[in-house]
């Protein structure tokens, strides 16, 4: 059951990059992007989270190893098993998108081209907290020539 829903939150989560990147922005593919992909991947998540946390689906770590968010053992027990790498990952998959159609909808209200764009884009999908930074960085100097409260 995990690898299947492993695979299709790779796909969402992969057409959605595709959108962003190589489609027009247009209000239909941003929409997309925002409520098929991020928010289809948020779903997933609270669902596997859910199934996980109250003991609706089987995704026990090692014997004797208690989940929790308050230690790092908790937490090594949480992705210990299928489960709990799956709702983590989608929760990578979902934030990282999230912020990539942030990036893209900001860049185009600074004029950046598509052309300089793309690699950030990509950056946030394949290590999404350096393409954010990269990004903040690269924004700085037209954000304050625009203005900061237009992104």
């Amino acid at each position: 059951m995990w690898q299947v829903i492993f695979s299709a939150v790779n796909i969402i989560a992969l057409i959605g990059w595709i959108i962003l990147i190589f489609l027009p922005r247009r209000p239909l593919p941003l929409s997309s992007v925002l409520y098929l992909g991020v928010g289809l991947l948020c779903l997933i998540y609270s669902a596997g989270l859910i199934s996980l946390v109250t003991g609706l689906v089987n995704g026990a770590g090692p014997a004797g190893v208690e989940a929790n968010f308050s230690s790092i053992e908790g937490i090594r027990g949480i992705f210990a098993s299928d489960g709990g790498v799956v709702v983590g990952w989608t929760h990578y998959l979902a934030f990282d998108l999230f912020i990539g159609l942030w990036i893209a909808k900001d860049a185009d209200a600074k004029q950046f081209s598509r052309f300089t764009q793309a690699p950030i884009l990509f950056t946030t999908l394949m290590a999404g907290p350096l393409g954010l930074f990269v990004w903040l960085i690269i924004r700085e100097r037209r954000a304050r020539l625009y203005g900061r409260a237009k992104g």
